[in-house]
Formats: C-alpha cells, sequence, structure tokens
C-alpha cells in the first residue's frame, strides 16, 4: 500500500512495490556541499545528522578556515554521522535512496558502512579543494563502486577546462565528470541521471 497524506495527495511517501530501490552513496570531501544537494534533490524531508563546528574541530576539519587558501569560514556545521534523501526518477521506475557520508578521512569507518552494497556514487568536489576529494575517490574505487564526479560550482571556485579537470583528478575515460550547483534541483538531477546511465553501461 502507498500512503498518501489528505494535506498533500501529490507526496508519496512510500514507493510502489513494482519500483526498482538503488542505494547511491553521496560523497566528497568536507564542505563541498553533500548535504545541500540531498537537501536539494530528497522529496521526503530529508535526514541530517549536522552539529556545529567548534574552534578546535575547525582547525581539524578545515586547515584553511583563519585566512588560509581553501577556507571554508562560513561553514559553522558539519555532518558526524549521515544524511538521507530520496528521489524517484518516473522514466526508470527507479526509487535512489541517497546516503550522504562525512567528508573528513577521521570518519573513514563509518564511510565503508554507509558505502556498503551501494550501486553507485555521485562523488561531489571543490574545484578549488580537488587534492581534498582524492582519498574519497580511492576508497569507492577500491570497492568497485561505479562512480560519476560532480563538480559543486562555488561562487569562489576558478572554473577550469574539462579536460584539465579531468587530468588533475586522473579520471579513467569512463567516468563521468558533470558540473552542477548543489543549490539547484534541476542542476542536481542531471547528476543522478548521468549516474543512472553510467550504471546502465557498466552493467552491459
Amino acid at each position: 500500500m502507498v500512503y498518501a497524506p489528505s494535506s498533500s495527495p501529490e507526496t508519496v511517501y512510500l514507493p510502489d512495490p513494482a519500483q526498482t530501490m538503488v542505494k547511491i552513496l553521496v560523497a566528497g570531501a568536507f564542505g563541498v556541499g553533500k548535504t545541500t544537494m540531498i537537501g536539494s534533490l530528497s522529496e521526503i524531508p530529508p535526514l541530517h545528522t549536522e552539529e556545529v563546528m567548534t574552534t578546535v574541530g575547525a582547525l581539524v576539519d578545515d586547515p584553511g578556515a583563519h585566512g588560509g587558501p581553501g577556507g571554508l569560514g562560513d561553514k559553522t556545521t558539519t555532518t558526524v554521522a549521515m544524511d538521507f534523501g530520496r528521489y524517484t526518477l518516473p522514466t526508470e521506475d527507479l526509487v535512489l535512496y541517497l546516503f550522504g557520508a562525512p567528508g573528513q578521512e577521521r570518519f573513514r569507518a563509518l564511510w565503508e558502512d554507509l558505502a556498503h552494497q551501494s550501486l553507485g556514487a555521485v562523488v561531489l568536489v571543490d574545484s578549488l579543494r580537488l587534492e581534498d576529494s582524492f582519498w574519497v575517490m580511492s576508497a569507492v574505487e577500491e570497492r568497485r563502486v561505479p562512480y560519476v564526479v560532480a563538480v559543486n560550482n562555488f561562487p569562489r571556485s576558478p572554473d577550469y577546462p574539462v579536460e584539465q579537470l579531468r587530468q588533475a583528478l586522473d579520471l579513467a575515460p569512463s567516468t563521468p565528470l558533470v558540473a552542477c550547483d548543489a543549490r539547484d534541483p534541476t542542476s542536481c538531477l542531471r547528476v543522478l541521471i548521468a549516474l543512472v546511465d553510467h550504471l546502465l553501461a557498466h552493467s552491459t
């Protein structure tokens, strides 16, 4: 049975049993926009496990917080467990369960648990801090999870040519690289479609 509250008949909280449910990992370094992306996409109220960053924690998680290169001085919270959301692709009859993992490598054990049985992954990166995402990409590849790389467009981030980004990230020719704005649902949807297309191609 599908439940839809009477106050909002268009909102469906449980998927139709005929639909295919897929676990997707949304990964990336600290502060690249994972929580924002899941919030933009989720058709249900997203689950967030964010905590306020302390001064000491900021120095560990964001070494540039006090004026250094790549500092995220306006960031005041961080994910400490996971983010969770859901998005249904009607044309593909797919229900995507989105699990956002913490971006700090010190949460590696938790990251591994969230990655378990993920069919695919979105690795979100900031072009100003590409090196921060290397450990995430390595971890995804070690688990043999097909993934796409989404470059989140921050106002402060430089706009590099696609081939230069691919070379800097050392991407395989078959790994999709797409630009996105984590605040824009339409832009984030394009990332999911690119991932689904990649998964379909990967399965053949």
